[in-house]
């Protein structure tokens, strides 16, 4: 192991597990190679801590980022709630397991090291190594190409939306990664970041979100000098603080990643003043120069079903980007790093081709299977016939859509009349947006049909 690719690698952890700020320098320097042998004594001066109860209070909370993050969290961090020994778990198994995969996943055959290039004028190269989505972005044009062109445009806005895990957050970081390349300040906002807490009232989300901004910028919180909720009310409050501090602060244009924007959609009475605020952001750069330099992408699996006047929403204006399913060429692609080679071996051409039509090309489900394939005493026809069922590999998938569809007993009616249709069926505009959003239908025209065998044949048996 070379200290360098360590620190290189720790970063890019930080970067996927949504360390920030202050939690993200005590993390980069607890888990630098030449500290792992050091006392907790000795590290919370070097990480500059406030003292050394602060830096065990901020140690507790890192180490709950990845104890939350399942299932792609530290597995054994949990059970250990006090003592040293959660330092030693998290670091035997980052050495051990993420950074063995960033390192298979940093060097591509015949490509050689990849980096954070994620370029416009290079748009066949699948350039992100590890996300919280996918161990490596496989990328499908023209989508990634349009989204760097579109990000260098004054005043843009970017709307990602996908179901879940289809490479949402990979994407949005990857045009970031971009932005920065072409020397632009870029924040990366997470909403499943902020606690409940933070979603009391508008004000006090609209504080939350102006002070990480602050924070991801490097600004000190200067909220109290542009802040007056009772005379001018919280909206131009943030307007002010963006515009007057944040904007002002800094000399380039500014590329803001808001990720997971779903999150406000269950606080209606913040998503109703939240959302136009930010299309009323991206429309103020065709009257003041400075908004120009606001750069906004915005991801979501859902929109809100809150009524926003279609002049206020800003889910109809900016580029829209659908993440489709993964073709022939994208598994083969996802396969390369994985060590094998499908191309030449007709059998397994023929699994890859009956594998995207079973779950309509998702990359999450593709790369179970793979997996599978990989690690599990599983033959192909085993996993393809066992597939739609409680006991196959999409088990825990298919049960979580089958949750969320019985906490909404209209939409499972719904669902139901789908599955059992072979041509399709017409659905009422609101239950037929919903399953799309969620992925289990596609819309041809005003027909919705199955988006994938594996729920036509799962949701078949059981609704």
């Amino acid at each position: 192991m070379k200290p360098k690719d360590w620190d290189r690698f720790l970063k890019q952890i930080a970067n996927d597990y949504d360390l920030h700020g202050k939690l993200k320098e005590i993390f980069l320097v607890r888990f630098a190679y030449e500290n792992w042998r050091k006392p907790d004594k000795e590290i919370w001066e070097l990480a500059e801590a406030a003292s050394h109860e602060t830096y065990k209070k901020q140690m507790t909370e890192i180490y709950s980022y990845f104890a939350k993050d399942k299932p792609n969290g530290c597995p054994e961090l949990e059970p250990h709630s006090k003592g040293p020994g959660k330092f030693q778990v998290l670091r035997e198994w980052l050495k051990e397991i993420k950074y063995l995969e960033w390192n298979q996943t940093a060097t591509v055959p015949g490509r050689g090291k990849i980096g954070l290039e994620f370029s416009a004028s290079n748009p066949n190269y699948s350039s992100i190594p590890i996300t919280s989505d996918f161990p490596l972005y496989i990328q499908r044009p023209p989508i990634e190409s349009d989204c760097c062109q579109e990000i260098l445009k004054p005043g843009t806005l970017i709307r990602i939306k996908a179901p879940e895990k289809m490479g949402k957050t990979s994407l949005l970081k990857g045009i970031l990664a971009h932005a920065e390349a072409c020397s632009y300040r870029k924040v990366y906002l997470n909403l499943r970041a902020a606690e409940g807490a933070m979603f009391a009232n508008l004000d006090k989300f609209l504080r939350w979100f102006c002070a990480n901004l602050s924070r991801e910028l490097s600004l000190k919180p200067s909220l109290d000098d542009y802040w007056d909720e009772e005379l001018f009310g919280s909206l131009v409050s943030c307007k002010t603080y963006f515009q007057s501090y944040l904007l002002e602060q800094i000399d380039s244009p500014l590329a803001l990643g808001l990720d997971n924007v779903d999150r406000v959609f269950e606080y209606p009475d913040i998503a109703k003043d939240f959302l136009p605020m930010l299309r009323y952001w991206h429309e103020e750069a065709n009257n003041l120069p400075i908004w120009q330099n606001l750069r906004l992408i915005i991801a979501n699996s859902t929109e809100a079903y809150i009524k926003l006047d279609a002049n206020q929403s800003p889910f109809n204006v900016g580029r829209q980007v659908k993440l489709p399913g993964f073709n022939l060429e994208q598994v083969q692609l996802l396969v390369k790093h994985y060590g094998l080679d499908w191309i030449e071996d007709v059998e397994m051409q023929k699994f890859a081709g009956d594998l995207i039509e079973m779950v309509g090309g998702h990359p999450y489900l593709i790369r179970l299977a793979i997996d599978a394939l990989c690690h599990q005493n599983l033959s192909k026809e085993q996993l393809l016939e066992e597939a739609p069922t409680q006991g196959g590999i999409y088990g825990a998938h298919l049960r979580h859509h089958w949750d969320n569809l019985q906490s909404s007993p209209q939409l499972a009616i719904a669902m139901k009349a789908v599955v059992a249709s072979d041509t399709g069926v017409e659905l009422e505009p609101t239950q037929a947006y919903k399953l799309e959003s969620m992925g289990l239908v596609t819309l041809v025209g005003d027909v919705v049909q199955p988006s994938c065998d594996l729920y036509r044949q799962y949701f078949r048996d059981r609704l």
